[in-house]
């Protein structure tokens, strides 16, 4: 029978590979006919995932998979930079069998992106830097980047990056050639300049005021300040009793995760469904 650790890794795998969305449903009777075990079972691995970040579950919707907002996408994004870099920053050089593994992670990176497996190479992608924790010798980091990784992915999938593979992979080229050279110095500034470029690949809005619309709806009649007014002109807010239709007619792009679980009947949000 499946255990509780390794369907919970398996469907962290699944998200590291972009096979569960952010927003998917994790049903746990389907679960547990995919994994021929008991729901008993799932629900210890699902009550794990919770636990480690990566799913959550409602009254309403039960288990699905999270869909960070913009403010945990930085956070988690920042959390890495420190994690990363610091590992690079504490250690005086990298051995030979680190950096043979590391390059034979490459290589499987640069196969998948030849082969245009997307899941293959979103994983693996990700995994690079799970493995360069496990060379430079610290298995607790390379377990919280594992989560960390994952729920990267889940926000680049969010917010739409428009980060390039080869570019990532070309970069985590670097970094290994750095540490070969003892060059620990320009690997720490290379992982910190590589974390940065995923960042700013993803498709976030600028931090705005949380009270902007509550604050223009309340002003007084005929008192807006010149910000309300800019605001009002750009179609920031809409206070309006009856709001106009778009000048093109056509309804708001639908976002992402909500497209994915608009309905909790849909089978293709299944974790069997999807694998």
């Amino acid at each position: 029978m499946t255990t509780a650790a390794e369907i919970s890794e398996r469907i962290i795998e699944a998200v590291m590979a972009q096979k569960l969305a952010p927003g998917a449903r994790l049903g746990e009777q389907p679960l547990a006919l995919l994994f021929d075990c008991s729901r008993t079972v799932v629900r210890e691995a699902l009550t794990r995932l919770a636990a480690r970040g990566i799913v959550t579950v409602s009254a309403r919707r039960g288990w699905y998979v999270i869909e960070p907002s913009q403010e945990e996408a930085r956070e988690a994004f920042e959390a890495r930079r420190v994690i990363e870099t610091g590992l690079i920053r504490t250690l005086p050089a990298v051995g030979k069998p680190a950096i043979k593994r590391l390059k034979q992670h490459l290589s499987r990176e640069k196969a998948a992106l030849a082969s245009d497996d997307v899941g293959a190479r979103s994983y693996l992608l990700g995994d690079f830097h799970v493995c360069l924790a496990e060379c430079l010798g610290n298995s607790l980091l390379a377990d919280t980047l594992r989560d960390f990784t994952a729920r990267t992915t889940l926000i680049a999938m969010l917010y739409q990056s428009s980060h390039n593979a080869a570019q990532s992979c070309e970069e985590h080229v670097q970094i290994v050639a750095a540490l070969e050279r003892g060059d620990m110095a320009l690997a720490e500034q290379l992982m910190r300049e590589h974390i940065g470029t995923v960042q700013d690949a993803l498709r976030l809005a600028p931090s705005i005021d949380p009270l902007a619309e509550l604050r223009h709806a309340l002003a007084p009649v005929g008192k807006q300040t010149k910000a309300q007014d800019l605001l009002t002109s750009k179609n920031v807010t809409n206070v309006s009793p009856q709001p106009k239709p778009a000048a093109n007619g056509k309804r708001g792009k639908q976002h992402p995760a909500r497209a994915i679980s608009s309905t909790d009947d849909d089978p293709s949000t299944y974790l069997g469904a999807l694998l």
